[in-house]
């Protein structure tokens, strides 16, 4: 295991320890009023492993722990889908992260697939979350996207510093959180990439608000869901929120925003493209 790994396999495990609450555990409060935290002793009961073993995963030790344990521990803990799998990525239990730097641009048979999916707002993610391709639609809903070099047109980086995007988003405050929790998710076998720790390290710098999410190690995996968009030309929007990748790009994903039911998102969405 990666030094990067074993280090945040430890703090994500001492984190989700020590924010969960007692009482679904059927314990009781530590002194007069801590509700949240368990023992590192408790865990380790409950997980069937040694304190010393469990501490030492903390710590970030090099140590080997098998599936199995992990697992354990993941149980435990009472780890989401998503949890159980973020913490197999780090002890080495999945598929191989992928290699070599991640591509600017998106590849011109994707961009075509982005051009054909107008009037719905899309656009390509790539591993480290920067945006590869858009179509016009989406530069109708969010028109500084081409304002951007490369380096900064990162979704991380321009859901917490560009102020449009805040008022875009009524409900920023939780949509942010969500998306910092996907991404952490997603790069969890990323750990060490240079493009990513460039944008993690950045966006300390750059946001306290992201800074206190981070620390927080929230883990979520990607769900479709109905978002809400306020653009100053058409108002509320209502849509839905969607995610696929092309099977010869698994690398990327194609994000797409369609009109919730029952929502005026697509006579909207071409008002705004002017058709």
């Amino acid at each position: 295991m990666k030094d990067e790994r074993r280090k945040e396999l430890g703090l994500f495990l001492r984190t989700r320890r020590t924010q969960a609450l007692r009482s679904d555990y059927g314990l009781p409060p530590v002194g007069r009023s801590r509700e949240r935290g368990l023992r590192r002793e408790e865990i380790a009961f409950l997980s069937g492993v040694s304190v010393t073993w469990y501490t030492w995963l903390e710590q970030g030790r090099d140590i080997s722990p098998s599936r199995q344990v992990l697992e354990s521990i993941a149980r435990a803990l009472h780890l989401s889908d998503t949890g159980l799998s973020y913490v197999l990525s780090l002890g080495g239990y999945s598929s191989a992260p992928p290699k070599g730097p991640v591509a600017a641009d998106a590849p011109a048979h994707v961009q075509r697939l982005l051009d054909a999916l107008d009037p719905n707002p899309s656009y390509a993610l790539s591993p480290d979350w920067g945006i590869a391709g858009w179509n016009r639609a989406y530069e109708a809903l969010y028109p500084n996207i081409g304002t951007f070099n490369a380096s900064d047109r990162n979704l991380l980086w321009l859901v917490f510093t560009d102020p449009y995007i805040r008022d875009l988003l009524p409900d920023w405050d939780v949509t942010s959180k969500r998306f910092l929790a996907e991404f952490r998710a997603e790069t969890g076998q990323r750990l060490g990439d240079p493009d990513v720790e460039y944008q993690v390290e950045r966006l300390k710098e750059a946001s306290r608000e992201f800074q206190e999410s981070w620390d927080r190690y929230d883990i979520l995996g990607f769900e479709s869901r109905e978002r809400q968009f306020h653009h100053p030309a058409v108002g509320v929007l209502q849509m839905e929120h969607h995610q696929v990748s092309p099977s010869d790009r698994p690398d990327l994903h194609i994000v797409v925003y369609t009109p919730a039911p029952g929502s005026d998102a697509g006579a909207q969405m071409q008002r705004l493209m002017g058709r």
